[in-house]
């Protein structure tokens, strides 16, 4: 029979397992990010994960000795999450490391002291597997160790040899398992029985290469990757049935249930299924954000957006209405903050990512989920939804494919997801259709051109104008031998000074000239190494193997190279001021102004701004020397070069290099000198998409007529309320605080008003056994009076109801339900829920306390239809 076992905390297990190693000559190494530095992976999914350069012999190791408590995500198995005892997103591996140093025997010896002598699990609970092959293993576990051969399992490849990938470093594994029934005893021991084992401990012995021809041979240096999940021993330690109630969890799933009004304990499976996909996908979501890692429709940001879209579906699946999840990631930092402090420190953003993304999908959800409704009703028990409508609910309200799954399988339908790819890749070849047609232009002639013309050679960082052939005109998209004057025309040429829209830098403007010829260009556009100058032939004819003169608009071309460069230290007064991790999402750079996209989860506050502005100008004024250099991307990268959003680099890149301001990868154009820029003024800052912030500023002279605009508005309020430049601003305080005087007194009247008016209502409240009863219809009433008016009522008549309505503006309409103690607890009726499902008659939603709740919809011809279904309902409830 198995001992007793000391419970130790989440973190105390974490701590053991690091000192255990630090005294074995390990080096303790912090966990690396969830974002890795390996480009085949989206997200660190395992502890070796950031020592796979080292075991593939890429990278030196710095100690030949390592461990570490490593945070990981996985979403392969995401359905199985909440299902099972011990499947999650996110959990954190204890891992011990050697880089050509101590081999089996020493890994096997420790893991087995670890086990048994600090972590005290009885030897008689511990089954250990090894690789069907390895017989030296083996024989440590028996000879040395001392565990019975009945209790060794010798396991397949599939089992027990781990591989990088079909060729590389590779090697058996043993692991150990803890036994939940030793009494069983050691015959017909089956290790996938689940209810019975759990594997807690997996040692890695890299002693192979493997080649292309699946040959094995002995490594040179053989390595030790082990892997402790600390949840499963956590459960081993705490003695609980799964991984999901100890410390490490159980609390983030505590909030969650107390928010809904729900004991875990006393909670049916599928209610507790939800609770612990909430704690589970909570914990993956702080740490994703904490790490960098913004929602989105592609890559890392969708995983992260479809883990916070799972946790406010199963939120609302447990009763819960409106925003909680910034209430669970509280539970899920105070949780991680000691051992990962960067989830305090970067609070903020996290909470702000996931309150963004919760008011995003709850709206969807609004939509979505009334026509899956309708969709579900009309689909036969155990039937299907088809691909079309799966894909309906995709395209027009974003509900992801995996959501309609999860919640057909809930009325227990399936969807046809064949048919729901057929439909996306419909919809894919006709937007690919539509984006042809519109681009047919120039690039169906294009794709033909490039067969027989070579590339356009660009000149223009340093020609300014130069002699050049015209190699091809096109006319509406086709290719012509020649054009007449007033013909709308692109022209390729075969070398060019202009240059061609690329890296956020519109193309030039300028002229083509030759014997009687003129041609305005307007843009110029890069396509496949090929520059396409946009126009219109002002004088002459324009025909294939002319030579013309081209020649850049040099005043445009000093705009834009103002901006450009100002777009350059911008983001390096960003990275000062706000924040170093600020890296660049889109910019434009034209002659009249610039706007830099950039990923920042708060907005740059005015004071902020300010010292940016300040900074820019003070290295304007400085006059820096702009050096410009080609290089390898290698060296660039070596020197600190931050390389440039929407940008492809070949092996040698251009480096704009502002000495000791910025330095950057960049195909642009550029000032010489920053004293070039002149001046430079944000004009404004704001918030384009979750976690991007866009800034719109002007250089050169530019601000000289930014400035002129604004002296013209200040000009006119001067004008208008005859004061000074200086006084506008206290005027408008004045007028602000003249406006909120007059905007409470209207708001006390029409508190008054709803006041006299409730009162008269009071003799129509129905008596419903011990409980009185009052819906009615209050006209235009605002909802803050509605509301107002309804807590009065309730009040007044005691022990009841009170529902009221109203369309406070055209479109909308206001619901307020007020229930008394009484109902609350007699009737276990709840006022949040009640108007809740109530509003949806009306197109709409919402929620609030038991025993006082608000709620709306949009369509105001369906108010009467609600407030009949709500008396009905409340005189069925209160009377049973």
């Amino acid at each position: 029979m198995a001992k007793t076992t000391p419970s130790l905390t989440g973190s105390q297990i974490r701590d053991k397992f690091l000192q255990f190693y630090a005294k074995k000559q390990h080096e303790i190494l912090p966990s690396s990010s969830l974002v890795p530095e390996d480009p085949t992976v989206l997200l660190t999914i395992a502890g070796m994960l950031p020592f796979k350069p080292i075991f593939l012999g890429q990278k030196q190791p710095d100690f030949p000795r390592a461990t570490t408590s490593q945070k990981c995500i996985r979403t392969n198995d995401i359905e199985n999450v909440g299902r099972t005892a011990r499947h999650h997103t996110f959990f954190e591996m204890l891992g011990n490391f050697s880089f050509g140093d101590y081999f089996k025997e020493q890994a096997i010896k420790w893991a087995w002291e670890l086990s048994t002598k600090v972590f005290k699990l009885p030897p008689e609970n511990i089954v250990v597997s090894v690789f069907e092959k390895d017989d030296e293993a083996f024989k440590i576990w028996e000879d040395i160790i001392g565990v019975s051969p009945k209790r060794i399992k010798r396991m397949g490849e599939k089992d027990n040899f781990w591989k990088a990938g079909p060729t590389g470093p590779c090697g058996p594994c043993s692991e150990l398992y803890y036994d939940f029934h030793p009494e069983l005893g050691d015959k017909n021991i089956d290790l996938e029985d689940d209810s019975r084992f759990i594997e807690f401990y997996n040692l890695v012995f890299m002693e192979y290469n493997r080649d292309v021809d699946g040959n094995l041979t002995p490594l040179q240096n053989k390595n030790i990757d082990t892997g402790m999940g600390l949840e499963r021993m956590a459960q081993i330690l705490q003695k609980v049935p799964n991984n999901y109630e100890t410390d490490l969890i159980f609390p983030i799933i505590e909030t969650a249930a107390n928010i809904a009004e729900i004991k875990y304990k006393k909670a049916d499976e599928k209610i507790k299924v939800s609770l612990k996909v909430i704690g589970d996908h909570v914990r993956s979501v702080v740490h994703m954000i904490a790490d960098g890692i913004t929602a989105s429709n592609t890559d890392r940001g969708y995983v992260l957006r479809r883990l916070i879209r799972r946790v406010v579906r199963h939120g609302r699946l447990i009763g819960i209405e409106g925003q909680f999840i910034n209430q669970v990631a509280e539970a899920a930092i105070q949780l991680s903050e000691q051992v990962y402090p960067q989830v305090r420190e970067r609070e903020s953003f996290i909470k702000g990512e996931l309150e963004r993304e919760e008011v995003a999908f709850l709206k969807t959800l609004e939509r979505g989920e009334k026509l899956l409704a309708e969709i579900i009703s009309k689909t036969p028990n155990k039937g299907q939804i088809s691909g079309v409508d799966a894909f309906t609910l995709y395209d027009t309200y974003g509900f992801p494919l995996e959501l309609t799954q999860e919640i057909a399988e809930e009325s227990n339908l399936t969807v046809d997801v064949e048919g729901f790819e057929v439909a996306m890749k419909q919809q894919q070849e006709r937007s690919k259709a539509a984006h042809e047609t519109i681009d047919l232009t120039v690039q169906g002639s294009l794709d033909k051109l490039a067969e027989h013309i070579h590339p356009t050679e660009f000149l223009g960082y340093t020609d300014l104008q130069l002699t050049a052939k015209i190699e091809a005109v096109l006319v509406e998209g086709k290719t012509v031998d020649k054009a007449e004057a007033g013909t709308d025309i692109q022209i390729v040429l075969n070398k060019t000074p202009f240059y061609g829209e690329s890296g956020g830098q519109i193309g030039d403007r300028g002229y083509l000239t030759g014997d009687n010829l003129v041609i305005r260009i307007d843009d110029v556009k890069k396509e496949s190494g090929i520059f396409v100058h946009f126009g219109r032939i002002e004088r002459g004819q324009a025909s294939v193997n002319d030579t013309v003169t081209a020649t850049i608009d040099r005043a445009c071309r000093r705009r834009v190279q103002a901006n450009h460069t100002a777009t350059h230290l911008l983001q390096a007064a960003l990275k000062k001021v706000v924040d170093d991790s600020i890296s660049q999402a889109g910019s434009l750079v034209d002659f009249d102004r610039l706007r830099f996209d950039f990923n920042c989860p708060r907005a740059v506050t005015s004071n902020e701004l300010q010292q940016i502005e300040d900074i820019i100008n003070t290295w304007i004024a400085e006059a820096h020397d702009t050096e410009i250099a080609t290089m390898p991307i290698e060296t660039a990268k070596e020197k600190g070069a931050v390389a440039m959003f929407g940008e492809k680099y070949g092996a040698e890149v251009r480096v704009i290099d502002v000495p000791g301001v910025s330095m950057e990868l960049c195909g642009g154009t550029h000032v010489k000198n920053t004293a070039e820029i002149g001046l430079f003024k944000i004009m404004s800052e704001s918030g384009i998409s979750s976690g991007v912030r866009r800034i719109e500023a002007v250089a050169g002279p530019a601000v000289l007529e930014y400035l002129k605009v604004r002296e013209t508005v200040v000009k006119d309020l001067c004008d208008r309320f005859k004061i000074k430049p200086e006084e506008i601003s206290d005027r408008i305080t004045s007028l602000q605080l003249e406006l909120k005087t007059t905007q409470k007194e209207l708001d006390s009247v029409k508190q008054d008003l709803a006041i006299a008016k409730s009162d008269q209502l009071l003799n129509k409240a129905e008596s419903i056994g011990e409980f009185k009863l009052l819906v009615s219809d209050m006209g235009e009433m605002d909802a803050k009076a509605l509301q107002t008016a309804a807590e009065r009522l309730q009040q007044k008549l005691g022990e009841g109801a009170v529902i009221l309505g109203s369309i406070p503006e055209e479109g909308k309409v206001s619901l307020v339900a007020a229930f008394s103690p009484k109902v609350n607890k007699d009737k276990q009726l709840q006022a949040g829920k009640f108007v809740g499902e109530i509003a949806k008659i009306c197109g709409g939603g919402g929620g609030g306390r038991p025993n006082l709740a608000q709620a709306g919809g949009r369509d105001p011809s369906k108010l009467k239809e609600a407030l009949e279904t709500a008396k009905q309902q409340l005189i069925e409830a209160l009377k049973g």
